[in-house]
């Protein structure tokens, strides 16, 4: 009996064999083989799910996150019972920054594996990033009740209640994950962070320093260290340090790339033109503007790049020219961003250069706010809050409502000068007699400096109009928290930066009720003080 030659059956490859290499290959880091190996299995099968699944696999490892997505949503169609393609379709979707997609699919991943600790891990990573704190820190609590040594979910708990504003307890997430994974310098370095936030920065220089031994070049601990470095008061390891910073996530596409060269103080200035740039906020601009004249005095031409709202106050420097950032730049030799003139000029805190005043508020523009004030009163402007969008907002923004009892007696005529207002303050505002509200009419800084030149006090958090204030030599009392920003030093009430300033600081975490308590105090004072002359 003879048998028909059957050559499509005689060519076919052995699809096991074939699954078991590709498997092979990948265990082996032999990507591109097992890449190719997947690829011939779906000539031949296009429905194969382990196929499907460990290409799509393999194109998620490579950041493809595109084509991975492609092959594991087919996967997924095949075999819908498959927990872990699901969770890998999430992550390819998370990478694309498909984050609400990539929830979906965690989801219906964790349908399948309730317990699921990396699933969980996940999902908490994608809430986190979408800044569901509460549902970050639920995913994680529960991806840790099931594995509590799990290093990632104890790491991203930290980080999440850091979020909340709670250090203390993300101080103990850290220490869980350093004990799965000691000497690690990104967990060292997120636990120094929680050290510096609840005002310990000499403990958390310690974690920072193992941090860098471990790992010398990881820039996050040398930026942190810079930032304990100059809470102490030491500049000259500080402000060495803090030049870390552009090779942070946070700073490193802020950086600009000019071919001039980075003028640090080591070469003289004069006859050449420098350009100095805004590189943060306003109040760092409105600080450190302060070393252009010297720069000018010292034989240079002086540039200075600011953001358009500081354009029309700054323009008023004399021997000073000031762009608006977005302009074309003019010729320049050299440059150097605002925050890197301490290290140029070799700033301790007893040289900080502070003669005051050196802003002021266009004579045309004060003309033009004498009258619109109230009269016959001292009078005193209030900021209570910063930008909403500030990272450390929760720490330095204080709710209206904390201030009600002290307007009540207040001996001052009393004017806001908050431009950002959040729903909650409004509603409080409108029950207080004595804050009259004239934040929608401060349209620029030049405003908001006629403004202050009229005041006898400002009152104002961590924010630019404290740092406006102190350049304009003007009395401001300045509330902070208990962790200050490093420019604020530590323990003292009084700062080198602004000789008018007075700190009143939050003898512990999250203490308001004393500082406003001691601002009570402090205005009854002044305003006796001034009676008295």
């Amino acid at each position: 009996m003879s048998h028909q030659w059957n050559s499509a059956s005689a060519r076919a490859p052995n699809l096991p064999r074939l699954q078991r290499q590709a498997i092979n290959s990948f265990e082996q880091g032999q990507l591109d083989k097992a890449e190719r190996l997947c690829s011939a299995i779906l000539e031949h099968r296009g429905d194969d799910f382990d196929a499907l699944h460990l290409l799509g696999f393999i194109h998620l490892q490579r950041g493809r996150f595109v084509e991975a997505i492609g092959f594991l949503t087919k996967a997924v169609k095949v075999d819908a019972g498959s927990a872990d393609a699901m969770s890998n379709l999430g992550l390819a979707l998370h990478g694309a920054g498909r984050l609400e997609d990539a929830i979906v699919q965690y989801r219906n991943a964790l349908a399948l594996a309730p317990r699921h600790p990396e699933i969980l891990y996940n999902l908490g990573n994608a809430h986190l990033e979408l800044d569901r704190i509460d549902e970050a820190l639920a995913s994680y609590d529960e991806a840790l009740a099931h594995n509590p040594s799990h290093v990632g979910a104890c790491v991203n708990r930290g980080n999440a209640l850091l979020c909340f504003n709670r250090p203390a307890e993300a101080l103990s997430s850290y220490d869980q994950a350093l004990a799965a994974m000691p000497g690690h310098p990104q967990i060292l370095t997120n636990r120094g962070h929680a050290l510096r936030r609840l005002n310990r920065p000499q403990e958390a220089l310690a974690d920072f320093e193992s941090a860098r031994k471990k790992s010398p070049e990881f820039p996050e601990a040398h930026f942190e260290a810079a930032l304990a470095h100059l809470t102490l008061g030491d500049f000259r390891a500080g402000c060495k340090a803090y030049e870390w910073r552009w090779k942070t996530g946070a700073f490193a596409n802020k950086r600009r790339s000019f071919r001039q060269p980075l003028w640090l103080g080591n070469m003289p200035l004069s006859g050449k033109t420098i350009l100095l740039h805004a590189e943060q906020g306003f109040g760092d601009t409105l600080q450190f503007i302060r070393y252009a004249p010297l720069l000018a005095s010292s034989g240079a031409h002086v540039i200075c790049e600011v953001q358009p709202e500081l354009v029309s106050l700054l323009s008023q420097l004399d021997g000073i020219e000031v762009i608006a950032k977005g302009c074309e730049l003019p010729h320049f030799d050299l440059h150097c961003p605002f925050l890197s003139l301490p290290l140029a000029f070799g700033t301790e805190p007893a040289t900080i250069p502070a003669k005051i005043p050196y802003l002021a508020a266009p004579a045309a523009s004060v003309a033009l706010w004498r009258d619109r004030l109230p009269s016959g009163h001292q009078r005193a402007g209030f900021v209570w809050s910063g930008s909403p969008s500030h990272k450390n907002d929760a720490n330095r923004s204080i709710p209206l409502v904390r201030f009600d009892r002290l307007f009540e007696n207040l001996p001052f005529a009393c004017v806001s000068l908050q431009r950002e207002m959040r729903d909650a303050d409004r509603d409080i505002l409108q029950g207080l007699s004595n804050l009259w509200d004239i934040g929608p009419e401060l349209t620029d800084f030049t405003e908001t400096a006629a403004v202050i030149s009229l005041l006898d006090v400002v009152v104002s958090v961590d924010t630019s109009v404290a740092h406006l204030a102190g350049a304009m030599g003007k009395p401001v009392v300045i509330l902070l928290p208990h962790a200050a920003d490093f420019r604020w030093l530590r323990d003292r009430p009084d700062t080198p930066w602004y000789p008018t300033a007075k700190l009143l600081r939050q003898p512990a975490f999250d203490d308001w009720a004393s500082v406003i308590d001691g601002l009570a105090d402090e205005m009854s004072a002044r305003a006796g003080a001034e009676r008295g002359r």
